[in-house]
């Protein structure tokens, strides 16, 4: 394994912080002329998601960085025209479609292993009547193609979608749309643009992109964090990242080798600070480890935990305030009511951004009330109310 060269700089923890806010679209004007695309192609990954509460992860993540953008205009900016399609990246995501290429050594791996999740008897036969199904009716769904399941537990797979999730692994059929939150396949040679519908880039070209674009999306990262960003494993990291442009830095507290994109260190990362409720799967905070020594905030998903046990409930987002995070809450809706089912502040300074964070999600998704439930502070709680109420 190669060395790690000795860092080009040293940057304190605030403006790593700060370096990693901007890079992630939360730090200065928002780019409202590229709008949900190019906040996509910033990211470079969107994670997708069942979990509905306000809406979507999906959708949340655009709205976070560019505030009330429509959700419909969300869903036509991923799903129309062919500028994306779905794939295994950090998760299940959104991805640019100019991306493609640079997929081609997981499509090869997944080839190489034979399998995923299921087996089939007669794979061959079954992927072969969805190519011509495809070839010869366009797009469809795994139900419009014969069925999802058996009829059993949601994992029961039909033949017809373990055949069609294979394709879709080892690059012959991609999605490129969702509808009603199913998956549209199509043949990838007609949803991909002919000059980015190929596997000829070999595996540390492929690497050398997804690493280079994890550190401009993060800003600055460890090797954990790069390797986390497309799951990648560490050492195929380490294996390409003296070939990229990323710049090995010190970074005050984080104990560990770091790298940064050249461009965020071109500039001071200056401007207004976003105040927003991130989703759980919003790439800001999506590793627990990075979040933690970044902002010194520990988040957990809870929607898998039983309910006796959870702390801070099933969604609880947390929210963005002056560049920390400095709450969260538990959001849910009853009619045209935004329910504040659980909410926790890290003080009477957060009160007023978690008030302003809460509107205005309430007024995106069409209610026209916010009510708090329940809060981990009384005086907390009652400040609160009346900040809203006094907005009202």
């Amino acid at each position: 394994m190669t060395a790690t060269p000795a860092p080009a700089l040293s940057l304190s923890a605030a403006d790593a912080r700060r370096i990693a806010l901007r890079a992630q679209g939360f730090l200065g004007a928002p780019d409202r002329r590229a709008g949900v695309r190019g906040a996509l192609r910033r990211l470079g990954a969107v994670q997708l998601d069942t979990i509905s509460v306000l809406a979507r992860s999906h959708e949340l993540v655009p709205y976070a960085r560019l505030g009330a953008v429509g959700r419909e205009a969300v869903e036509a900016a991923y799903w129309s025209e062919g500028h994306s399609f779905e794939y295994w990246s950090h998760a299940a995501c959104v991805l640019p479609v100019e991306e493609w290429p640079y997929f081609a050594f997981r499509r090869r791996a997944l080839r190489a292993r034979g399998r995923r999740w299921h087996d089939l008897a007669d794979r061959e036969r079954a992927c072969a009547l969805v190519r011509d199904r495809l070839r010869a009716d366009g797009p469809l769904t795994a139900s419009e193609l014969g069925g999802a399941k058996n009829g059993g537990l949601w994992w029961d797979w039909s033949e017809t979608k373990i055949a069609v999730e294979w394709l879709l692994d080892v690059g012959e059929v991609v999605c490129a749309e969702r509808r009603g939150w199913k998956r549209v396949y199509d043949l990838a040679e007609r949803a991909v643009p002919g000059a980015l519908f190929h596997d000829d880039l070999d595996d540390a070209e492929c690497l050398r992109r997804l690493v280079t674009q994890a550190g401009a999306a993060l800003g600055v990262a460890t090797r954990a964090d790069l390797a986390d960003y497309h799951r990648l494993r560490g050492e195929q990291v380490a294996s390409v990242i003296a070939d990229t442009p990323l710049v090995p830095v010190e970074v005050e507290g984080w104990g560990k080798p770091a790298w940064a994109d050249p461009a965020a260190l071109a500039t001071p990362a200056r401007g207004r600070h976003r105040t927003t409720l991130l989703s759980p799967f919003d790439s800001l905070i999506w590793d627990r480890a990075r979040t933690e020594r970044v902002f010194g905030f520990t988040h957990r998903l809870e929607a898998y935990v039983p309910k006796p046990k959870r702390v801070h409930g099933y969604f609880a987002m947390p929210l963005l305030a002056g560049g920390r995070l400095v709450g969260r809450v538990d959001p849910g809706r009853e009619g045209r009511t935004l329910v504040a089912r659980q909410v926790s502040m890290a003080g009477p300074a957060a009160v007023g951004p978690m008030a302003t964070a809460l509107r205005e999600a309430a007024s995106w998704v069409g209610c026209a009330e916010v009510r708090v439930d329940r809060c981990d502070d009384a005086a907390l709680a009652a400040a609160l109310r009346a900040e809203l109420g006094a907005a009202g």
